[in-house]
Formats: C-alpha cells, structure tokens, sequence
C-alpha cells in the first residue's frame, strides 16, 4: 500500500522528482510513481488518484511543469492533501509553473514547494503522514539531527582549519 502518489505529467519531470522518491526511501515511506498527463490523459489521472485512494494513500505529490495544472487535476480529484512541485523548465525558470501551482482557486488548495522543490515535497508529505504515524514522526526527527549534526561538524572543521583552508579542501 503507497501512502504517497508521486505523479509527473511526463517522463522528463523524473529527473527532478526523483528528489521526492529518495526522501520518501531514506524516511521508510512507501510511494508509487506515475506518469499522468492532466491534458492528454485525464481520466487515467483520475484513475490514478481514484486507484490512490482505494489503496490508502494519504498524499499526493505532482510535478507542476510546462502547463501545470496536474496538481490542480489531482487536488479537483481529492480531498487528501496534495502537494504540488514546480518543475524548473527552460521557461522562465519555472517561475511560471510556480505561479500557476500556487494560485489556485478558493476551496482546491494546493501546497506548494519551491520550483525544483521536490525533496521538500517528499519531506512535507512524511511529515503529513506523521500526524497518524509515530515511525514516520521518529524518522522525521532523526533525519532532522542528521542535518544538525551535519552542520555542526562542518563549522568545527571551519573553526579549526580556517577559511581558506576549509574552501581548499572543498574543491
């Protein structure tokens, strides 16, 4: 049972989203990935959520690139969170696949990540689940002392080799 959808309009999204299935693997949480394209092919991608939620899913991730709209499609399709991720393009950037992801209309909400922000999707949708699912919640905090952790050691090695040294090794 996938408590998280990971759904890309197409196969050129996984290069980013792949970001989201790594953090959902390192947290223990089970997803499934899907190519869906909110305009080519609507009703699988309600199938898809429809499937979804017949399964157990708790949310729903979708890559908001050229035209994005999939995560207003799947969030038109369910009342379970749904997390969209704007996808960087040659565009603009992505900065309107970004505007377009958070200006939803009133009463489909959409969360939304940075553009290229799909492991911040994968950490928000865990810590969603995590309001029901202590192992989830425990990961969370490990994985947020990891970072800690991580931090720390780099500004004792800063402190002890200095600036220039410290960049040095860094290359």
């Amino acid at each position: 049972m996938a408590k998280v959808i990971i759904i890309m309009g197409s196969d050129s999204d996984l290069p980013q989203m792949k970001a989201a299935a790594d953090i959902l693997d390192e947290l223990g949480v089970d997803y499934d990935l899907h190519v869906s394209s909110a305009h080519r092919t609507p009703d699988r991608t309600h199938a898809v959520v429809a499937e979804g939620e017949r399964e157990g899913a708790g949310v729903f991730i979708a890559a908001a690139g050229g035209a994005a709209h999939l995560a207003g499609v799947v969030a038109s399709a369910t009342t379970l969170p749904v997390i969209g991720v704007p996808i960087a393009t040659a565009f603009m950037g992505g900065l309107d696949s970004l505007l377009s992801t958070v200006q939803m209309p009133p009463g489909i909400p959409v969360a939304t990540v940075s553009v290229g922000g799909a492991k911040n999707a994968g950490i928000l949708a865990a810590q969603i689940l995590s309001l029901r699912d202590e192992t989830i919640r425990e990961k969370l905090i490990a994985y947020r002392r990891k970072m800690a952790d991580t931090v720390k050691a780099k500004d004792e090695k800063l402190a002890s080799l200095g600036a220039a040294a410290y960049l040095e090794q860094k290359k």
